[in-house]
């Protein structure tokens, strides 16, 4: 009996040695161990870029033909046989400069007969200015000598017959209508030079349209007729051929389509940097002037910006890449492309704040280039934003801010 009732005794006696001994065992192992310090966890390393200010553009490559600065096509305007032509295509010539002569028989005879016309027109002034001078000798004489009977008639009546008397009055007032008559007798002839002399510059003004002359320095571009060709009057058929084409090429027009979608940016003066594909040359430009309505085909606007040509390396057909700077902003707040997240129609950066921590900012962009974006507002400049590899961080979060390669290599 008593046996039995000390067993469970010793067991509990057992039990509680080996919790005593189980409790400094356990506090030895942790007396060995280091204290774990929050401040002393690692941080990971996050690459940032810094918000810095910058000049920001946006432009629009499209490219372009070179045309003429003036084309014109050289018709007569009387029709006639090429007498001499003395150009051909790749001439320059002059403005002024004679470029073929017409052979107008018919024309020739018209201009000797307007001068014909002139001449006998002066020669009958001539005749009829002494047909005045006549008229008023011989009116003067007959007055006076009416004047003398009207005296004796009135100082000694009953010695001149009254009929004599009127026959002197009216010998007197017939030359002095005679005198009237060659004045307008030479007024007439006068008229009648006026209108010779009219058609005499007329018939020579056409004589001169035989000649076919350049009106504006440049360069002929085609040859249509040779020596002995007909060529009809241009003002008569409107399938009447040409002489030659000349065109200026000294400044030459570079002329691009220009979509409706940027349209609105393109102004005289918006700056362009032309390369030309055949040359591989480098240009400088603005643009000149634009037509300011679109092509119901195509939806572009014809945008010009003329280019020097003094050397006549560029040729009318040539074409160009061009680059419009259609918005240029300085001092803008910029940051990476590589900067940006964009999510349910927002975009946000991840900020560094200067606790090292993590932050989401929502922020609102403006102009994009290939590297930097514009910031408008949600950043200032200084601040730092990471660049890539978002999924590794949350807000919060406490980083190891380290200036990312790319920017390293920007800021170089």
């Amino acid at each position: 009996m008593w046996a039995g009732t000390k067993h469970p005794a010793l067991i509990t006696a057992g039990v509680l040695i080996c919790l005593v001994l189980g409790s400094v065992f356990a506090y030895r192992v942790r007396a060995k161990e280091p204290v774990v310090n929050s401040a002393s966890v690692s941080k990971p390393l996050a690459a940032v870029a810094l918000v810095k200010r910058g000049t920001v553009s946006n432009s629009f490559s499209v490219a372009g033909e070179f045309v003429p600065y003036q084309e014109v096509e050289l018709h007569a305007k009387v029709a006639g046989y090429i007498k001499k032509i003395s150009v051909d295509i790749g001439d320059q010539v002059k403005a002024g400069q004679v470029l073929a002569v017409l052979e107008v028989p018919e024309l020739n005879a018209q201009v000797v007969g307007a001068d014909a016309g002139v001449q006998h027109s002066r020669q009958e002034i001539l005749r009829l200015r002494s047909e005045v001078v006549r008229a008023n000798a011989n009116h003067a004489s007959v007055h006076a000598a009416s004047e003398r009977l009207q005296q004796v008639f009135k100082t000694q009546p009953g010695l001149i017959a009254q009929q004599e008397l009127d026959d002197a009055i009216a010998r007197d007032q017939s030359a002095e209508a005679q005198v009237e008559a060659a004045k307008s007798a030479l007024a007439a002839a006068e008229e009648g030079l006026a209108g010779s002399q009219a058609t005499q510059t007329q018939v020579k003004a056409m004589q001169e349209y035989s000649r076919i002359v350049a009106p504006f320095n440049g360069v002929v571009t085609w040859r249509y007729a040779d020596t002995g060709s007909l060529i009809q009057a241009g003002t008569s058929n409107n399938n009447s051929l040409p002489v030659v084409k000349v065109a200026q090429v000294n400044i030459l027009r570079l002329r691009l389509p220009v979509p409706e979608s940027v349209s609105s940016h393109v102004r005289v003066g918006t700056d362009a940097d032309i390369r030309v594909q055949a040359t591989g040359e480098q240009i400088k430009g603005k643009v000149a002037r634009l037509t300011d309505s679109f092509d119901r085909q195509t939806r572009t606007m014809q945008v010009e910006v003329d280019v020097p040509n003094p050397a006549r390396k560029l040729s009318p057909g040539m074409y160009a890449d061009v680059s419009l700077l259609l918005d240029n902003r300085q001092g803008a707040i910029t940051v990476p492309v590589q900067a940006l997240k964009h999510e349910n129609d927002k975009t946000t950066v991840f900020l560094v704040n200067q606790e090292n921590r993590v932050e989401l900012r929502e922020v609102r962009v403006g102009l994009e280039q290939p590297d930097r974006v514009e910031v408008l507002a949600g950043l200032n400049a200084g601040d730092k934003v990471i660049v890539g590899n978002f999924s590794a961080y949350r807000p919060g979060q406490l980083v190891t801010p380290k200036v990312s390669t790319f920017e390293a290599g920007s800021a170089q």
